[in-house]
């Protein structure tokens, strides 16, 4: 058991928590009655500074970077300073990009697919492919290999473009407002 003579035990009650605590719930502090055990039985614990106060540290407030500020993001604000549609029509123009854009992904998904399934196809149903060899490798192999790379970037190029061009139509049409 601690003595009133250790740091800072004293005041301590049988239930593991400090004297002015009655407001705190006892079984959130299980463990301090062993902690502080561990530290009065240490033998060279050296006493805590004199200037800093022996409660628990002085909460801080963290914020987001104000609007005017040096470390703030450079982008376009809407009048009311929010992004966040302030009117009823300002939710029919969100709602109907998230539409947009989730169908232009749709479509560009599934031809994705479509396309991929149907180069594998070809390279399954045309023989030639497996009789013609570059640098001792059959075609079938190289078409497979490195054939559907271009094929992504392209689609990945042209949905990208198309998704810009959506959210361009969203920022004139809200800019309007």
């Amino acid at each position: 058991m601690t003595s009133p003579s250790t740091g800072g035990s004293a005041g301590r009650s049988s239930n593991g928590g400090a004297a002015g605590d009655a407001g705190r719930d006892p079984r959130a502090h299980r463990g301090d009655q062993a902690r502080q055990d561990a530290v009065d039985d240490a033998p060279d614990a050296p006493p805590p500074p004199a200037d800093r106060p022996a409660g628990p540290p002085q909460r801080v407030r963290v914020t987001a970077p104000r609007a005017g500020s040096a470390a703030a993001p450079a982008r376009a604000m809407t009048p009311h300073g929010a992004d966040a549609p302030t009117s009823d029509i300002a939710g029919v123009y969100v709602r109907s990009l998230i539409r947009s854009q989730l169908r232009l992904g749709i479509v560009f998904a599934v031809g994705f697919a479509v396309a991929t399934v149907l180069f594998v196809l070809a390279i399954a149903f045309v023989p030639q492919l497996d009789e013609t060899f570059v640098a001792g490798v059959p075609l079938s192999w190289l078409l497979l290999g490195a054939g559907v790379y271009p094929l992504a970037i392209t689609v990945g190029g042209l949905y990208v473009r198309a998704a810009s061009r959506n959210e361009a139509r969203y920022r004139s049409l809200t800019e309007d407002e």
